[in-house]
C-alpha cells in the first residue's frame, strides 16, 4: 500500500507511526484480547490509559496548576454554544474577535446566549489580515474575550497572544494546538477540536482554569456543564474512547519528537518552504493574506490565472498529494501543513508546483 501526501484542513493527517501501532493494537490492546473500542472506560486498564494521555498533554503544555483537562465529546462548533452556557450568566455579554468563518459562526452560535460584541474584526479586509490591536473596542466587565489564534479556510494566524487585561481569554486552538509552545497561564480556556492535530473528529481537548468552573453560568442540563464533566474525570457519560485512545498515542508521538519546541521549529521550516516557494515564482502563485498575519498551519494560494486551477489539482492529485482544493468560501489552493504533515511531503509540494509552472507558465 503506498500512502499519499495529504493536506487535508481536516480531518487531517495523522502521524503515521500513530497509525501504525494503533492497526497493530486493533485486535489486541495493551495484551487484554479485545479491541480499546471494546473494553469498558470505567475499567482499570482504560483509566490507566485515560490518566496517562492527561498526563502527557500537560507535559507538553505545561498546564499549570489550577487548570482541568477534559476529553469531551462533539466538536468546536458544540462549544461555540457551550461555552458563554457555561461561563455567562443570563444577561452577560462576552466580547469576540472575528478574523475568519470560524470566529463568526462563534459569534452566531453565542447570541442566543449572551450579547456577543464583536469587538474587533478583519472583515473589511475580507479576512486577510489581522485587526489592528488600536482598533479592539473591550469590555472590561465582559464574561470573557474569545479569539481564534488560527483561521483555517482564509490562513491567517495570531503570532503572540492578545492581552485581555483582568477579562478571562479564551481561545479556539483547534488548528494549531500543539504546533508551537504557548503560555497556557495567559489564557481561562483553550479548547480545539482534535482532527486536525491530535486524533480523528469526534473529540474536543479543553483545558479550563477552575474559577471559570466555578461560574454559575446558567441553568441546563449536567451533560452541558464543563464542571460536572471535570468533576467526573470527562467520564460524565460514556466518552470517545476510540478518539482519547489515538490522541494519547499522538502525545506520546509528540514527546518522541522533542517536544513542542521541536514542533515549533519544524512547522516553522514547512510554512516557510511553501511561502518561499510561492513568493518567489514571479506571480504564477500567489499568497492572498497580509505577511505578518500568514498561518504556518494553513497555507492558501492562487494561480496567476485561475483556469488553471481544475488542471492544478488533478495533476496534483495524480502525484499523490491530496486535498490542494481551497475551501469554497475562497476558492483556490490551500495546503494545511499539521504536525504529522513532514517536511518531505512539502518538499515534495514544492517541487511538483515549481514543475507545473514551467510546463503552464
Amino acid at each position: 500500500m503506498s500512502r499519499a501526501w495529504n493536506f487535508s484542513a481536516g480531518p487531517a493527517a495523522l502521524p503515521e507511526a500513530v497509525l501504525r501501532r494503533a492497526q497493530a493494537e486493533m485486535l489486541d490492546w495493551n495484551g487484554s484480547g479485545a479491541s480499546v473500542m471494546e473494553l469498558s472506560h470505567r475499567g482499570k486498564a482504560f483509566m490507566t490509559l485515560a490518566a496517562e494521555a492527561e498526563a502527557r498533554l500537560r507535559r507538553l503544555m505545561s498546564v499549570p496548576a489550577g487548570y482541568k483537562v477534559l476529553f469531551l465529546q462533539g466538536g468546536a462548533t458544540q462549544h461555540f454554544a457551550q461555552i458563554p452556557m457555561n461561563l455567562a450568566p443570563v444577561g452577560a455579554s462576552a466580547d469576540y474577535v472575528v478574523t475568519g468563518h470560524w470566529g463568526e459562526k462563534a459569534v452566531r452560535e453565542a447570541s442566543p446566549y449572551i450579547t456577543a460584541r464583536v469587538a474587533a474584526t478583519s472583515e473589511s479586509a475580507n479576512y486577510l489580515a489581522l485587526p489592528a490591536r488600536d482598533t479592539w473596542d473591550l469590555d472590561p466587565g465582559a464574561a470573557y474575550l474569545h479569539y481564534t489564534p488560527n483561521e483555517t479556510i482564509h490562513g491567517v494566524e495570531f503570532h503572540d497572544v492578545p492581552d485581555a487585561g483582568g477579562v478571562p481569554l479564551v481561545a479556539d486552538m483547534s488548528s494549531n494546538i500543539l504546533s508551537e509552545p504557548v503560555d497556557v497561564s495567559r489564557f481561562g480556556m483553550i479548547y480545539a477540536g482534535a482532527q486536525k492535530n491530535i486524533g480523528p473528529s469526534g473529540l474536543v481537548v479543553m483545558i479550563v482554569r477552575d474559577d471559570l468552573l466555578a461560574r454559575a453560568g446558567r441553568p441546563m442540563a449536567k451533560i452541558f456543564r464543563y464542571a460536572e464533566h471535570a468533576a467526573n474525570d470527562s467520564m460524565l457519560n460514556t466518552p470517545n474512547t476510540w478518539g482519547w485512545y489515538l490522541a494519547g498515542l499522538t502525545f506520546e508521538w509528540l514527546e518522541e519528537q522533542g517536544g513542542l519546541v521541536a514542533m515549533g521549529e519544524r512547522n516553522a521550516r514547512k510554512a516557510s518552504t511553501l511561502y518561499d516557494a510561492i513568493d518567489g515564482s514571479d506571480g504564477f502563485y500567489r499568497s492572498p493574506v497580509e505577511v505578518s498575519a500568514r498561518s504556518r498551519m494553513n497555507v492558501p494560494f492562487t494561480l496567476h490565472d485561475s483556469a488553471l486551477d481544475a488542471a492544478f489539482l488533478a495533476e496534483s492529485e495524480a502525484a499523490g498529494l491530496l486535498a490542494l482544493k481551497g475551501h469554497k468560501a475562497v476558492g483556490g489552493m490551500r495546503a494545511s501543513l499539521y504536525n504529522a504533515v513532514p517536511q518531505e511531503a512539502v518538499d515534495v509540494l514544492v517541487n511538483f508546483m515549481r514543475d507545473f509552472m514551467a510546463r503552464h507558465g
